[in-house]
C-alpha cells in the first residue's frame, strides 16, 4: 500500500502492544547494555545500545528486534488471551463473539485444510469466462466492493486537502505486487534474483489451484511482464511526498475525456459511489497509462492478472500449502527465517480487522488511566516549549511566527483510544470460515468509508486501534495521535525520572509536533488545508535548512554501499531533530533538568540522551534492512540517534564530545531548523 502525503507516523510497522502492569525495572538506564568501550562521541548509537545489540539475537520468525518487537510479543501474548478468552467465552455478548468467533475461525486449521483452495475456485472460474475488455474493466472496479482485491489502481475516500471540511473519492496509483517499483525496474544482481523468484512463485501458486505447470509458468511471465510496465509509470516514493503534485482535482466527466476506456462516473456506481462530480487524483499521468494499457494488452493476459490478485490476496487464509508458499517468497524479500506463528498472526489480523472491538477488550484489561492524564501534561507542556522554540527562531520573520503559533495552538490531540467505538454493525463473523471472514470485514470497511461522501468529517476517528505502539501527526487534521500502546518503556513509566521519559515519549511528542512543520507539514495551515502561509523568504530560508538535511542523511550508508535517502527520509529526520531538540528545552524546565545529580553514574543530561539512544536501538536482517532502505521515510535507528544528538549543543558538553571524534561537527554547521 503506498502511504499517503496527508499521515506520517513514528513508525514504519507495528500493530504493538503496551501491557500497563508496572513492568520490573531495576535502572531504566542499565549499563549492562552500553558498550562503553566505544566513545559516545565516535558512535553513540553504539556507546548506549552496543551489549544489548550483541546480546539480543533476531528470533528466528522475525525481520529484525529492538524495543519496538519486544513490545510486539507483549502485544500478542496480551491478544492471545483475549481472544482465546473471547472464543471459548458461552455467554457472548457481540464484542465477544466477533472477535472470539473469528479468532476461531483463523485458528480451526484443520477445517482450513480441508477447504484447500475451494474458497477462491469460483472467483477464478468466474473471471477465467471474463470475454471483453469491458469486462475486464467492470471486474477491476467491482472486486473491491467484494472484498476481494484492489487491481491496477489505488482508491480511497478521504477529506480534500484545500477543503478539508467535505469528503471526497480519491484515485492513484497501484497495480504491483513487489514492495517497491525498483524491485521491477533496477538491474542490479539483487534485485535480479528477487524477479527470479517472483517467476517460480506466481508459478507456484498457480500451480496450488489446479493450473498445469507449462501454463502457470505462461502466466508469471505474463504478470511480471504487465506489472513492470505499471511500475514504470508509477511516481517514485520522493515524488510521492509532494502535496501539491499529488492534489489534482477534476471534475468526474473532464477526467474521463482523458481515459476513454475508464468513465469514472460509471466505474464509481459499480463501486458503491453516487452523487460525486469531482474526484482528486494524486497521479493523472499513472492513471491515463494504466488508460491506454487496457486495449494494449490482451484480455486473456488481464484475467490472468486478476486471478493472481485473487490468489495472492487469499493466500494467507487458505491451506497451509499456500500459506508456506508465500512465506518463502516473503523470505526472500526480508530474509525472515520462520513463519509467525498461527495465533499471533490471527491476532494481527484481528486487530486490523476488528480493531474497535479487540481494543475495547484490551482497555478494560490493560490499560491505567493515570497514563492519559500524564500524558496531556506532557502534550501542553511541549507545546508551550515549540511555541517559545517558535518565537525565538532567528531565521523566521514575525508575519510567518504567528501564523505558526496559530497552528500550533489549533493542534487536535487524540490520546490512548478513542471516545467514539465502532461498532461494525451489519457485519456478521462466524467460527467455519476464516477467508469469508476476512472478505465480509473487508468490505465492511470498504463501504464504511464510501458511505461518508457527502457527511460531515468525522474529527473522532482514529487511525490507529489501541494496542498500536506508534504515534502519528495528520496534517490534513491538524491532529497528533497517541496510542496507548505507546504508553511504557522504553517511552514512558510512572517511575521512570524525568530524564527518560522526556528523552522517550516527550521525544515523540516533539517529533509529531515537529510534522506539522517539516516539509510537507507546513504546507498545511491551521485548519488543515493545503494552503501557503509562508513568506516567500521564510519559506527560502527554511529549504535551505532542509536541503542541509537532505545532505547529512544522504552519507549515511548501511551494509557498506546501500545510502539513505535523504530525500525520501526528509520529513522524519527534521521531526526527530526538532523532536528531541524540543523535549530537551522541556526537559530543562524540570527540577532534574535544573540539577546535575546523577543516577547510576550518569548526570540527568547523560540520562535524556540514552532514554533518546535506547529507543531506536535494534538488529535488522540484512535484506530487511536492505528493503527498508527503499521503501521507509524513516532512516534506520542508528542514524536516527547519531544523525540527530551531533546538532545538540548540550550533546556535546554531556558527553565531552571533542573536535577528532568521529561524530563532531564544527558548531557553525550543526543543522537548527525548530
Amino acid at each position: 500500500m503506498i502511504k499517503k502525503f496527508f499521515f506520517v507516523s513514528l513508525l514504519c510497522t507495528s500493530v504493538l502492544f503496551s501491557a500497563f502492569s508496572q513492568q520490573k525495572i531495576t535502572k531504566y538506564i542499565d549499563p549492562a547494555n552500553m558498550d562503553q568501550s566505544v566513545k559516545p562521541g565516535d558512535d553513540f548509537y553504539r556507546y548506549a545500545n552496543g551489549n544489548w545489540m550483541k546480546h539480543n539475537a533476531i528470533p528466528a520468525s522475525k525481520t529484525r528486534w529492538g524495543s519496538f518487537d519486544v513490545l510486539r510479543e507483549e502485544a500478542s501474548k496480551a491478544m492471545k488471551s483475549l481472544l482465546e478468552d473471547a472464543a471459548a467465552n458461552t455467554t457472548k455478548n457481540r464484542i465477544m463473539q466477533m472477535t472470539g468467533d473469528f479468532y476461531a475461525s483463523g485458528m480451526d486449521s484443520m477445517a482450513i485444510e480441508k477447504l484447500g483452495y475451494t474458497p477462491i475456485k469460483g472467483e477464478l472460474i468466474r473471471i477465467g469466462a471474463l470475454t471483453s475488455l469491458s469486462e475486464i474493466v467492470n471486474e477491476i472496479a467491482t472486486l473491491r466492493t467484494r472484498g476481494l482485491a484492489t487491481p491496477l489502481f489505488g482508491f480511497s475516500v478521504g477529506q480534500d486537502a484545500k477543503r478539508v471540511t467535505e469528503y471526497i473519492p480519491q484515485f492513484g496509483q497501484g497495480g504491483t505486487t513487489l514492495p517497491d517499483r525498483d524491485y521491477y525496474l533496477k538491474n542490479d544482481p539483487r534485485f535480479e534474483k528477487i524477479r527470479t523468484e517472483y517467476l517460480f512463485f506466481i508459478t507456484d501458486m498457480f500451480a496450488l489451484t489446479g493450473v498445469d505447470k507449462t501454463t502457470a509458468q505462461q502466466n508469471a511471465a505474463l504478470i511480471l511482464a504487465l506489472e513492470t510496465k505499471i511500475a514504470n509509470a508509477q511516481l517514485s516514493r520522493v515524488e510521492m511526498r509532494d502535496p501539491q503534485k499529488l492534489y489534482n482535482k477534476f471534475l468526474v466527466d473532464d477526467f474521463s475525456k482523458t481515459t476513454p476506456h475508464l468513465d469514472w462516473r460509471s466505474l464509481m456506481q459499480k463501486m458503491g459511489v453516487a452523487g460525486q462530480d469531482s474526484i482528486i487524483v494524486s497521479s493523472p499521468a499513472f492513471l491515463r497509462f494504466a488508460d491506454s494499457l487496457l486495449p494494449a494488452t490482451p484480455v486473456s493476459t488481464w484475467k490472468t492478472y486478476l486471478q493472481w490478485y485473487i490468489i495472492k490476496n487469499s493466500a494467507n487464509s487458505l491451506s497451509n500449502d499456500f500459506v508456506q508458499r508465500n512465506f518463502q517468497f516473503n523470505k526472500i524479500l526480508s530474509g525472515q527465517k520462520e513463519i509467525v506463528p498461527r495465533w499471533q498472526r490471527m491476532s494481527a489480523l484481528i486487530d486490523g480487522s476488528l480493531g474497535d472491538l479487540l481494543g475495547q477488550l484490551y482497555v478494560n484489561t490493560y490499560f491505567n488511566p493515570a497514563a492519559k492524564q500524564r500524558m496531556i501534561e506532557l502534550v501542553d507542556n511541549l507545546q508551550k516549549t515549540f511555541a517559545e522554540r517558535i518565537n525565538n527562531l532567528d531565521w523566521m520573520s514575525k508575519e510567518t511566527k504567528e501564523r505558526a503559533i496559530m497552528k500550533l495552538s489549533a493542534f487536535g490531540k487524540k490520546i490512548a483510544y478513542t471516545d467514539k467505538w465502532k461498532t461494525y454493525d451489519g457485519l456478521i463473523i462466524t467460527r467455519d470460515n476464516l477467508l469469508e471472514n476476512v472478505r465480509r470485514a473487508a468490505v465492511w470497511s470498504y463501504n464504511d468509508r464510501i458511505r461518508r461522501l457527502g457527511k460531515p468529517v468525522d474529527k473522532t476517528e482514529w487511525n490507529f486501534t489501541p494496542p498500536t505502539v506508534n504515534a502519528s501527526y495528520n496534517p490534513i487534521k491538524n491532529e497528533i495521535t497517541f496510542p496507548a500502546g505507546i504508553l511504557q518503556f522504553p517511552f514512558f513509566d510512572f517511575k521512570a525520572d524525568d530524564a527518560v521519559n522526556y528523552g522517550g515519549i516527550a521525544a515523540v511528542i516533539g517529533h509529531e509536533m515537529t510534522h506539522g512543520f517539516d516539509d510537507q507539514g507546513r504546507q498545511f495551515d491551521a485548519d488543515g488545508n493545503l494552503k501557503d502561509w509562508w513568506t516567500e523568504a521564510d519559506a527560502n530560508l527554511f529549504k535551505a535548512k532542509a536541503d542541509k538535511v537532505v545532505e547529512q542523511y544522504n552519507g549515511f550508508t548501511i551494509l557498506d554501499t546501500l545510502h539513505v535517502n535523504g530525500k525520501l527520509t526528509l520529513g522524519e529526520n527534521i521531526a526527530d531533530l526538532g523532536g528531541l531538540s524540543m523535549a530537551y528545552a522541556a526537559f530543562k524546565k524540570t527540577p532534574q533538568g535544573k540539577s546535575n545529580k546523577k543516577i547510576d553514574g550518569f548526570t540527568p543530561d547523560q540520562r535524556f540522551f540514552l532514554g533518546w539512544a535506547q529507543v531506536w536501538r535494534q538488529n535488522a536482517l540484512p535484506e530487511f534492512a536492505a528493503q527498508l532502505i527503499l521503501t521507509d521515510p524513516h532512516s534506520p535507528g542508528e542514524f536516527r540517534t547519531n544523525g540527530t544528538v551531533i546538532h545538540m549543543d548540550a550533546f556535546y558538553k554531556a558527553f565531552n564530545v571533542k573536535e577528532g571524534d568521529k561524530l563532531f561537527v564544527p558548531e557553525d554547521k550543526r543543522i537548527k531548523i525548530w
